[in-house]
């Protein structure tokens, strides 16, 4: 079962470079965020074409996250806050395994209301993992953490030092959720990879220097971190002409 995620910064200013990297790679399940459309605007025909179901939870012009399968599949929910009106969740369940695609809040800058409200909704995904580890449902959580894990995450620890995405408070989450029992699918196989980055801002050159961060992540439950086969950072994508800032994810485990 391979399941791939990709934070495509705007679905249809990627689209060509998506349906290519599909075509290539074939995931089973594909998660997308900032896809930065409405429900109706997403370019369902062409997934479709590709053999792929659909669930999409879109925002006009931010945010926003869509599921691509080719399995059988029901959307389970699509937020974890109540009074949350951003697109930034989607639960779907194949076959007992609940997929989790998430979009977390950035949180900057840090002296704003952005960032309780990054630490608020973190928070919530936290108490849905452990809802369902105590329900025993087997399920993965992907997308776009917007945490850089440890130093060894990120080109240069100084730099980021003062961003959302570094803080003690936010990584501490990050943490809280893998002592709940998850396993970091990319770090389980790779503990010691040194640059192992899955963006690079376009500014600055960053993605020729590899000046990138690692903020896109697989979360595996027990039940699949017993399954788990490889998880690989593809780069190809972002070297592509008009390139998201973000590289795909991809993991495979015995389905």
């Amino acid at each position: 079962m391979k399941v791939a995620t990709f934070n495509v910064n705007s679905i249809r200013a990627r689209l060509p470079n998506v349906l290519r990297w599909i075509e290539a790679v074939k995931p089973d399940v594909l998660m997308m965020q900032e896809i930065k459309v409405v429900n109706d605007d997403f370019p369902r025909q062409e997934l479709e074409n590709a053999g792929y179901t659909l669930f999409i939870h879109g925002q006009k012009s931010y945010n926003g996250v869509a599921i691509a399968t080719r399995q059988n599949a029901r959307e389970v929910n699509n937020s974890i806050l109540l009074d949350d009106a951003l697109a930034r969740y989607l639960e779907i369940e194949i076959e007992g395994v609940h997929y989790i695609n998430i979009y977390a809040p950035n949180g900057n800058p840090v002296e704003s209301e952005k960032f309780p409200y990054k630490l608020k909704w973190l928070e919530a995904l936290l108490h849905r993992a452990k809802a369902l580890l105590d329900e025993e449902t087997p399920f993965l959580i992907g997308g776009d953490f917007n945490i850089i894990p440890e130093d060894e995450d990120c080109y240069d620890p100084a730099a980021w030092a003062d961003d959302a995405l570094f803080q003690p408070e936010a990584r501490r989450l990050w943490r809280r959720l893998k002592n709940l029992g998850l396993t970091d699918a990319y770090r389980a196989l790779h503990s010691s990879e040194k640059e192992a980055y899955t963006f690079w801002d376009y500014q600055g050159g960053s993605w020729p220097r590899n000046r990138g961060i690692r903020i896109d992540h697989f979360l595996l439950s027990p039940q699949l971190a017993d399954r788990l086969l490889t998880c690989v950072i593809d780069k190809s994508p972002r070297g592509e002409e008009k390139a998201s800032d973000h590289t795909p994810l991809v993991v495979d485990f015995v389905p």
